[in-house]
């Protein structure tokens, strides 16, 4: 009996304490979350949390802005956060955060303005979302190559705000329906991979109670440890865009050996690994490579559609826990769909991040900018706060004073950091004249050079050897030129006997061997000549140029053996098996005999 006296009490100083609460929070104003819906998405390896409210201002003034807060075990997580209203959208549709502060509390704080008052009395629909990144903690940390991944999520049961709640549920939707674990305040309920905690009732300011959850989440564990984004404008038509990634698997970190035939073999091998990922390009987008410092990776696709470039980025090696890899890709875009002008004045809108793969978790990025020399006047506006670096300089072909180039970085990025940046400024388009004309000179310089050195002899004395080398030079050219018609003509003289031995033509063939003699008597005394002139300048080819004048006269003997065995075989002397085996014999002899004036020929 006593017991339940007790616990009446404490029940009524709870509901007095509460309402006492409300009223205090009431007449001074204060906001009141009377309807609150969140949907916490697991299915990734982020942590995506919707928050659904319906604020109300219970007070009699008009308030121009709220605070949105996260838990300080969750702060440091926080990738992205943005707010949207009904009746009160922007351009983008979220409304303007700007970090804040409350006494004596901790944790991340956010104050938003609304675009038009809430009066009071007055309710306003909102929605809060939250993306968390390195949130799911792989539990165990280490599996083998035949295991499933099971990860860890501890977050809050309730919404963690500075106004009191009147009714809130959470929905948590997994990668599986396969959990280990999880809390159970409320006594949630489960279906499949949903799991539904409350209607919680009046929950007080900041409160908090750990919620856990140990389930199975094989999704892709991919994370960009760094990239760098180069972008170099041109204004002759042209923007080259080339990002340099490092990224890594950080899920359970792969225990034991790795075997690629189980890998292959077994569909369920490695089942939380990384074969590949698609990356979406600009559909403009031409001149792709996709490489490492091995060389081109040629196990990657490139599908161009409507709207977009896909590219499937396949690494050499599937991604386990733990391992990481590194790559390139780039490509160009034409200038005139991203860059915009007024006379001198530029103005520049890209993507400051661009989609590398689903669901992206990007830890550090770098972006440079560079823009063509000349450029000043420089203004960057991001939709978001980044880190300015110093300005820089880049020098290319025909630079002068160097490209100005624009350096940002930024931690911690998400798909929603997917927006466009804006660069302004100006340049003076008459410096556009600046590379032909350096060109230009260039090449008149060039060629005036070339006529002068050309025109001008800078010897002070003679070359007696360099004459002698280019007198001797030009004699074997001769030399060779001469050889090679003299072994035209017993090419020719085959064809005559061929000839021969259908038409029978004695004629024909006593004519085609005059006139070889004749041809061949002139070419052998023009190479004795020049022969007899290689000796008088004192050359060593005089030796082989005789070599192959003796090599000749034995090619020359083979040839007409040929014409008088065709001789015989017209005329019945010598049977057909006999005069083809005869033939075969010469045709050899000859060509070794070819071969070897061929390999003097070269050494000429």
């Amino acid at each position: 009996m006593s017991r339940t006296l007790i616990c009446f009490a404490v029940s009524c100083w709870a509901l007095l304490f509460t309402a006492g609460l409300l009223c205090t929070q009431t007449a001074e104003g204060s906001l009141v979350n009377e309807e609150v819906k969140r949907t916490v998405d697991l299915s990734t390896h982020l942590a995506k949390i919707t928050t659904e409210v319906l604020l109300s201002n219970p007070g009699r003034s008009t308030v121009n802005s709220f605070v949105v807060a996260l838990e300080p075990e969750l702060a440091p997580h926080l990738a992205f956060i943005g707010v949207t209203a009904s009746g009160q959208e922007e351009k983008d549709g979220s409304l303007e955060l700007k970090e804040t502060s409350l006494k004596g509390q901790s944790g991340k704080f956010f104050e938003v303005q609304l675009l038009s008052g809430l009066a009071g009395g007055s309710k306003l629909r909102l929605q809060v979302e939250t993306v968390l990144s390195h949130v799911l903690r792989p539990f165990p940390t280490h599996i083998t190559q035949a295991e499933r991944q099971l990860v860890v999520f501890q977050g809050n049961h309730y919404l963690y705000s500075p106004y009191l709640t009147t009714s809130q549920t959470t929905r948590v939707r997994l990668a599986s329906k396969n959990v280990e674990s999880y809390t159970k305040l409320g006594n949630p309920s489960k279906s499949d991979e949903i799991i539904e905690f409350g209607p919680f009732q009046d929950i007080p300011p900041f409160s908090q109670d750990p919620m856990k959850i140990h389930y199975e989440n094989n999704s892709p564990f991919l994370t960009i440890s760094s990239i760098t984004r180069t972008i170099e404008v041109s204004h002759w038509g042209n923007i080259a865009v080339e990002e340099t990634i490092d990224l890594r698997h950080t899920g359970a970190f792969l225990k034991g050996p790795f075997s690629r035939y189980d890998y292959q073999r077994q569909s369920d091998s490695g089942i939380s690994s990384i074969k590949s990922f698609k990356t979406i390009l600009p559909a403009s987008a031409q001149d792709v490579y996709y490489r490492d410092e091995i060389g081109n990776i040629s196990t990657s696709h490139l599908l161009v559609l409507e709207d977009a470039v896909e590219v499937e980025v396949r690494p050499r090696f599937p991604l386990f826990g733990g391992w990481k890899t590194h790559y390139i890709i780039g490509y160009n875009l034409p200038s005139y769909e991203y860059l915009y002008t007024l006379g001198d004045q530029y103005a520049l809108k890209m993507r400051l991040v661009d989609h590398v793969y689903d669901d992206q978790v990007i830890d550090h990025l770098t972006v440079k900018i560079i823009l063509p020399e000349g450029a000043r006047n420089i203004h960057l506006d991001t939709p978001y706060q980044i880190d300015r670096e110093p300005d820089q300089l880049h020098y290319t072909y025909l630079d002068t004073f160097g490209r100005p180039v624009l350096v940002a970085t930024k931690s911690n990025l998400v798909e929603q950091h997917i927006q466009d940046v804006v660069i302004h400024y100006t340049f003076n388009k008459i410096l556009m004249l600046q590379e032909p004309l350096l060109v230009v000179g260039a090449f008149y310089i060039m060629f005036f050079t070339v006529i002068i050195y050309v025109r001008l002899d800078f010897s002070i004395t003679k070359d007696p050897a360099a004459e002698v080398r280019m007198k001797v030079a030009s004699i074997t050219e001769q030399v060779l030129t001469l050889v090679n018609k003299r072994l035209g003509l017993y090419r020719h003289m085959n064809d005559v006997v061929n000839r021969y031995k259908q038409s029978r033509d004695t004629g024909a063939l006593n004519g085609g061997r005059k006139t070889m003699e004749a041809e061949h008597r002139t070419l052998t005394n023009d190479i004795s000549s020049l022969q007899a002139r290689l000796k008088v300048e004192g050359s060593d080819l005089a030796d082989k140029v005789a070599e192959v004048q003796k090599l000749d006269s034995q090619v020359k003997e083979l040839v007409c053996r040929s014409c008088q065995e065709a001789e015989r075989l017209v005329a019945g002397k010598v049977k057909k098996e006999a005069y083809i085996e005869n033939e075969k014999s010469l045709a050899s002899k000859r060509q070794e005999l070819i071969n070897r004036i061929d390999s003097l020929l070269d050494a000429l």
